[in-house]
């Protein structure tokens, strides 16, 4: 499981960054977990003992990072911990429920892998439209949301106020996004 925190200067983020200065790192902007091949279906693989699974996670993660136009990497900082897989999912959970992470939160979409040969109707996620650059993104139709709408959904949850709903369209799509990433990862 880890967490990732931010310092950098995206203005929408700077109440993040502020609590994250001089490394005390008292809020986080991403909570994930990194289950290793063959986990959540109880079979271990035989890299699982290796750690290859949070060091892959966190390569695509830095990747996300590096494409998008208006994120730095070295503005980001990483704490994880390995657990036995059993503990991962409660972890995660855990870390979830304390930090409550902008990106997991309010912000979809930063966990996301290539969606591959998805139907031309695959909206862009919430994060890919406030961060545009990932190459698979491109691919993507255009989503219902816009950088205002999202500045704005970032600036309420930050300060803690009721979020405006998603376009329905948008939120189905996260819906079975999520689903089809547990099945994916039983699949890895």
């Amino acid at each position: 499981v880890y967490v990732i925190y931010y310092i950098g200067s995206f203005s929408p983020y700077s109440p993040i960054a502020a609590k994250n200065k001089n490394g005390k790192f008292e809020k986080a902007i991403y909570v994930g977990k990194a289950i290793p091949k063959g986990g959540r279906k109880g079979g271990l693989s035989a890299d699982a003992a290796k750690g290859r699974a949070l060091f892959d996670r966190l390569g695509q993660h830095a990747a996300s990072i590096q494409e998008a136009k208006n994120l730095r990497l070295e503005d980001f900082y990483v704490r994880f911990l390995v657990v036995d897989d059993i503990w991962i999912p409660l972890g995660e959970n855990m870390l979830i429920e304390t930090f409550k992470p902008v990106w997991n939160r309010a912000i979809d979409g930063f966990g996301n892998k290539d969606p591959g040969r998805r139907r031309a109707t695959q909206y862009k996620s919430p994060w890919d439209v406030l961060h545009p650059g990932r190459k698979f993104a491109d691919k993507l139709a255009s989503s219902a949301l816009n950088v205002e709408f999202l500045n704005r959904r970032v600036a309420d949850y930050l300060a803690g106020r009721e979020l405006e709903p998603l376009p329905k369209l948008v939120a189905e799509q996260i819906k079975e996004e999520q689903s089809e990433a547990e099945q994916s990862a039983d699949e890895a």
